[in-house]
């Protein structure tokens, strides 16, 4: 588990949150998530079974941390309009940096799932920690596109990157090589 990647993913994050020009308490809150990863770093590299005492007691990682973090989510998002469908990470970039934080995020939650089932003790706090922490940059993300007025955009399923069907030649490939032009925007 690597907290300094994620530590790192969130700080990018925190710089264009600053850098949005909004006024917002999102980036103190982002620097805290920062110590909060190195403190889940501590954690996870002190061997439950074999640390002594005093050792447990200053590496361990309290559970009020979820709380707020539960609360944090909820008072943001109660600014938000509903969900109705998929969005990309998209909203400007302190949005797009706060989903890629989120996904990197996800995989350190996966990594300490699985620290956990290998016998390696994990503090639960910890755990639901990384958990609800991937929903605060997701909704964090749509509050920083919302702060801005920046639109996210919807999911929609796709026929296709080239919008028709072509007939394959040569290795799968299709018979005439595409346009180098067709990914610009024609705007």
């Amino acid at each position: 588990i690597n907290a300094e990647y994620m530590g790192s993913a969130v700080g990018i994050a925190r710089e264009f949150c600053l850098r949005s020009g909004v006024a917002s308490t999102l980036p103190d809150t982002l620097l805290k998530v920062q110590c909060l990863l190195l403190d889940i770093g501590a954690n996870i590299a002190t061997p439950r079974a074999s640390s002594d005492e005093a050792r447990l007691a200053r590496t361990a990682f309290a559970e009020e941390n979820v709380g707020h973090l539960e609360a944090l989510i909820d008072e943001m998002d109660a600014q938000l309009p509903p969900l109705r469908n998929f969005i990309l990470p998209s909203g400007g970039l302190a949005s797009t940096h706060l989903h890629s934080a989120r996904a990197v995020c996800r995989r350190a939650e996966r990594a300490i799932v699985a620290l956990g089932t290998s016998g390696t003790s994990v503090d639960a706090a910890t755990t639901k920690f990384m958990n609800r922490l991937s929903d605060f940059l997701f909704v964090a993300a749509r509050f920083s596109a919302h702060l801005e007025g920046q639109a996210e955009l919807p999911y929609q399923k796709q026929k296709g990157l080239l919008g028709k069907k072509r007939q394959k030649g040569w290795r799968g490939l299709a018979t005439q090589p595409p346009n180098p032009n067709f990914l610009r925007s024609s705007h």
